[in-house]
Order: C-alpha cells, then structure tokens, then sequence
C-alpha cells in the first residue's frame, strides 16, 4: 500500500511542473536555445548533450504540441519568474463581496438613513449590497409598503450606487441587489 502512495505523489509532481532534463520521455523534440533562437527538431540526446554543454537545462515548455517543444534555459530562474508572474496577477485581482442589509416593513424614515449610510460605506469599499426585507406572518398584506421601503432606500444610496437587480420576492423576502456606481 505504501509504494502506491509514492507512485500517485510523483505522478502529481510531474504533472504541476514542467518536465526538465532525464523526465522528458518523448524521441524527438523542437529545441528552442536560451536566446530564443530555434534549433530545429532534434533527438533527446542530442537536446540534452546541448543544454550539458551550456550548463542549462532542458526544460518541456509546450508538451502537447507535435514535436513537443523544449527551451534551454536555466529553470530555476524560470520557476522564479513564473511565481513572480502569478503573484503580480494575485495582486492584480479585486475581490467583491457581497454585503447584506436587512430593512422591515415598518421602518422610519431615520432608520432607513442609517442603514443608507452603513450600505454606502460598504459601496464605496468596491462591494455590492444585498438588500432583503423579510415579511413576517400577515405584513405579506402590505407588500406595496415593503416596495415603498425599498424604493426610499434606493433613492438614499443613488449617490453611489446603482440598482442591479430590481426588487423581487424569493419566498418570505423581497432581495434588491445594488452595485458601485462605476467611475468615469
């Protein structure tokens, strides 16, 4: 049962990473030299003998291509610029989230104010705003009030947002969806 394991962690490994030197399995290969000049199609040895001589490695950038493709270059430098490529794009991403808050039928108009200001707080922190209000037993009845509510709260927050998803029932609660306003 152990050695299964070994097995199943190396073959992880091979397929994460590109394949480099003695791992590349394939006859024939496309080199491309350090410089980005092309070689040709060449055996294995042949490439490996190359990349020896240079003191680089034999690195299988495009294995799926017909040859596969191999570059000769020293691949510790190419991890390193590959990590440095993907934590420069990490850095790049922004990530929204979804805030909610939660309004009743009755609420007073000061009260309204003071959840617009919390919702605005959160839009102009880049996050879209979910606003639900639930009806509870017979305040069903008075569903044109809980639009009124809504609508109040939508005017509240107009200065810097925008209403995505209009109004609608999903059960016992009525979900309006607001987003930032974009910037011009």
């Amino acid at each position: 049962m152990y050695p299964l394991l070994l097995i199943c962690r190396r073959c992880k490994n091979i397929s994460k990473e590109n394949l480099i030197n003695e791992e590349i399995r394939d006859k024939e290969l496309r080199v491309i030299d350090n410089d980005g000049a092309q070689l040709g199609i060449m055996t294995l040895e042949d490439a490996l003998e190359l990349a020896n001589e240079k003191k680089l490695d034999l690195v299988n950038i495009s294995p799926n291509a017909k040859p596969p493709v191999c570059k000769i270059l020293d691949y510790g430098k190419y991890r390193y610029e590959l990590q440095k490529r993907e934590k420069e794009a990490k850095k790049k991403q922004k990530i929204t989230s979804v805030k909610e808050i939660r309004l009743s039928t009755f609420i007073e108009a000061h009260d309204i104010q003071v959840k617009a200001n919390t919702a605005i707080k959160f839009l102009k922190d880049g996050d879209r705003l979910k606003v639900s209000l639930r009806f509870k037993g017979r305040e069903k009845d008075y569903a044109s009030r809980g639009l009124e509510v809504m609508k109040q709260f939508a005017e509240a927050v107009s200065s810097v947002g925008v209403v995505e998803k209009k109004p609608e029932f999903e059960g016992r609660s009525l979900i309006m969806i607001v987003a930032p306003k974009a910037d011009k």
